[in-house]
C-alpha cells in the first residue's frame, strides 16, 4: 500500500512530552521537535527559547501517513493528552513557549482543527485556549533535544511529568498505538 505522508506541527507545553506521545501512535512515521511561532530574526537557540521573549512555542512536527491515521485523529490524541485549558502552561512549565497550539499547513487542516476544537470542548469543563495559527517558519531543536525519552527514561522529568502522559495515551487511545 501507497503511504500518504501528510505533516502536522503542534505544541503542548515542553516537546520532549508531546514528542514521547506521538512515537507510540500507528502510522506516525517521524516526530521531530523545534520550535515556531515566534517574532525574532533568525533560528532560535533552546536557552532563547527558555527565555520565553522569543514568541516561540515549543513544538513537534509529525509526519504521519494520513492512510493509517487522519489529521482529526492526530488532533484528538493531541488535545487529550496536554491540558488545552491553561494559558501558557502545562504543568510546572510556565510561560508563552509552552502554550497550546495547532499550527495548521493549510486551509483544510485550519477547518479540521478548528472543528476538532469545537468538539473537543464538550469534554472540559474550563475554555479551551489552544491556539489556531497558519504555519510560519519551524525550526528544528538540536539533536540533543530529539528522542528525549527514549534515550533518557531514567531522567526525573521523564518519570513525574511524561509517564503519566503516557499511560493516559495508553488509556484513551489504545486502539492507536503501535
Amino acid at each position: 500500500m501507497n503511504k500518504n505522508l501528510q505533516v502536522a506541527t503542534l505544541g503542548g507545553g515542553c516537546f520532549w512530552c508531546t514528542e514521547a506521545v506521538f512515537q507510540e501512535v500507528k502510522g506516525v512515521e517521524e516526530v521531530v521537535s523545534g520550535y515556531a511561532g515566534g517574532n525574532v530574526p533568525g533560528e532560535p537557540t533552546y536557552r532563547e527559547i527558555c527565555s520565553g521573549l522569543t514568541g516561540h512555542a515549543e513544538v513537534i512536527q509529525i509526519t504521519y501517513d494520513a492512510n493509517v491515521i487522519s489529521y482529526e485523529d492526530v488532533l484528538v490524541i493531541f488535545m487529550t493528552t496536554h491540558d488545552p485549558t491553561t494559558l501558557n502552561q502545562q504543568g510546572a512549565d510556565r510561560g508563552t513557549q509552552y502554550r497550546s497550539v495547532v499550527f495548521y499547513h493549510d486551509e483544510n487542516q485550519q477547518k479540521i482543527a478548528s472543528e476538532v476544537l469545537k468538539q473537543i470542548q464538550d469534554y472540559y469543563n474550563d475554555k479551551i485556549v489552544t491556539e489556531l495559527s497558519a504555519l510560519p517558519i519551524f525550526y528544528k531543536a538540536t539533536e540533543e533535544h530529539q528522542n528525549y525519552y527514549r534515550e533518557n527514561t531514567q531522567q526525573g522529568y521523564c518519570s513525574f511529568v511524561i509517564e503519566p502522559k503516557l499511560a493516559k495515551l495508553r488509556k484513551l487511545h489504545a486502539d492507536k498505538l503501535n
